[in-house]
């Protein structure tokens, strides 16, 4: 089995804020591969099960706030005897300029503390994580509210495709691997 994560904060008023890009790509990556969700008491998250090439996936977004985040991932691996090398953690990151996207390996949080939180409950940084860029704060707007927003309007204009693009580089990481995932995937925009 292997796990796709998509970090958030749960709730309507946090629907389409910054934060809310790995809650995002998950349930679209859901609606592509015709899965539902469905709220599960050992994650108080929400997953989604399925087979994609001859492999079965679970996609999992936690509902205990991004700074929890750790916790149903944990819980998920432990229970599904999953090791690091199988999870693929989706977020957003203001230090990525909007629309470009990171795929890594491994590495520290970067100052996110949705990644924060899946390092301490695992114990290791060894994940791959998807990095979505969000833009730095303008001016000296604080960094919690900047990433609380919604979109601008020429945000939403572009976002069903920055979507559709962690969209595909998640089925690649899951069909043909991290490395041709990274090849294919990081760039500038």
């Amino acid at each position: 089995m292997r796990l796709i994560a998509g970090l958030g904060n749960p709730g309507k008023d946090y629907e389409y804020t910054r934060h809310n890009l790995g809650f995002l790509v998950v349930r679209r990556l859901a609606e592509k591969l015709k899965w539902t969700f469905a709220l599960s008491s050992l994650t108080k998250g929400m997953t989604s099960e399925g087979m994609f090439e001859d492999d079965n996936i679970c996609l999992l977004a936690p509902l205990a706030y991004m700074n929890n985040s750790g916790t149903a991932i944990s819980r998920l691996m432990s229970k599904k005897d999953l090791s690091p090398e199988d999870i693929l953690v989706v977020c957003d990151d203001f230090h990525l300029d909007f629309e470009q996207i990171r795929l890594r390996a491994k590495g520290s949080d970067g100052g996110h503390n949705g990644l924060s939180s899946v390092i301490e409950h695992l114990g290791t940084e060894q994940f791959a994580r998807l990095r979505m860029g969000i833009g730095y704060p303008p001016g000296k707007k604080d960094t919690v509210d900047y990433v609380l927003e919604e979109f601008k309007k020429e945000e939403k204009d572009c976002l069903d495709d920055f979507i559709d693009e962690a969209v595909s580089c998640c089925l690649l990481w899951l069909k043909e691997g991290i490395n041709t995932a990274m090849d294919q995937h990081n760039r500038r925009k």
